[in-house]
Order: C-alpha cells, then sequence, then structure tokens
C-alpha cells in the first residue's frame, strides 16, 4: 500500500505558506493504519523494547498502537503542566523562541529499552528534547521513528547519533 498517497496536503495551514502534511486519512483508514503501525515497529519486538516513549499529541495514536502490537509499556512525554506527577522537563529551540516538554520523574528505570516514537519529523527539535530527557533519566534509545520525515528541513541532524527511520520520506 502506498501510504504516502493516503496523505493529505492542507495548504497554507496552520499559517500562510505551510502545506501541512495531514495524516488523518491514515488513521480512517483501517488497513492504512494497520500497515503504518507494522511498519514503524519493524524490527523491534518485546524482547528488545521494553517501552514506546510517545511524544504530544499525534506521537500518542502511533505510540499507543506500536506498544500494543510489541505487547510493551507505553511512556508520555507531554507539554508543560499537563502530567500529574512529578516531572523533569527539557526546554529546546524553535524557530522563534522556546518550547517545553515534560516526562514523569519515575518514568524511566536506569537501563530501560526504549523507542521513541512520533507522528512527523521535522526540523528535529522536540524529538531530540525528549531524547535528552530520556537519557537523563537513564533509558536507552534503541531507535527513534516516525510516520512521515520531512527531509528538506534536515531533522536528522539533531538525532544523528540515534537509529533514525521513517515509514513516509518526504
Amino acid at each position: 500500500m502506498d501510504l504516502n498517497a493516503k496523505l493529505r496536503d492542507i495548504p497554507d495551514f496552520p499559517k500562510p505558506g505551510i502545506i501541512f502534511k495531514d495524516i488523518t486519512p491514515i488513521l480512517a483508514d483501517a488497513d492504512a493504519f494497520r500497515e503504518a503501525i507494522d511498519k514503524v515497529v519493524e524490527g523491534f519486538t518485546r524482547n528488545n523494547i521494553d517501552a514506546i516513549v510517545g511524544v504530544e499529541a499525534r506521537g500518542f495514536i502511533f505510540a499507543a498502537a506500536a506498544a500494543y502490537k510489541l505487547n510493551c509499556g507505553l511512556l508520555i512525554v507531554r507539554k508543560p503542566g499537563k502530567l500529574p506527577a512529578e516531572t523533569v522537563s527539557e526546554t529546546y529551540s524553535l524557530e522563534y523562541g522556546t518550547d517545553t516538554i515534560e516526562i514523569h520523574k519515575d518514568a524511566i528505570r536506569p537501563g530501560m529499552k526504549l523507542l521513541l516514537l512520533d507522528d512527523l519529523l521535522a526540523t528535529g527539535g522536540t524529538i531530540a528534547a525528549c531524547a535528552r530527557l530520556v537519557e537523563g533519566l537513564g533509558g536507552k534509545i534503541m531507535g527513534i521513528r516516525f510516520l512521515v520525515e520531512l527531509g528538506f528541513l534536515d531533522g536528522r541532524k539533531k538525532l544523528g547519533q540515534y537509529d533514525v527511520d521513517a515509514v513516509i520520506r518526504l
């Protein structure tokens, strides 16, 4: 199945000049969604992954399904103030300004083998911050996976030391 053909381009969203890559047609098609999950976790098993780390918000969709498929745990990284227990945070640069993500302080045991998963790799700032959070808590990153990679934005450069892959590369 050509998952790329299932993506929908939305021009001028969220602002003029941006072409938004809409993944909802993949989510709406059971066969496409199943194939996307199968491909995103290819090469990983319950034996080499303790948990999947999903990044807010669309990353949660794929991370939850992937964790179910691999029969492993699901850890979530969110924007500040969304998690109820004690958290650790990481601030990272955006094109104009900064942003912050958090994870529960007790979510990761030292040595846990983790797969980081998000829907889209653009500039790489969010997932690089997520990797710093995970490693700061003692987690071992076994791979980083995406449904879609916007290669022209060079996000992989921020993730050079990791095993990075995407199902759809644009």
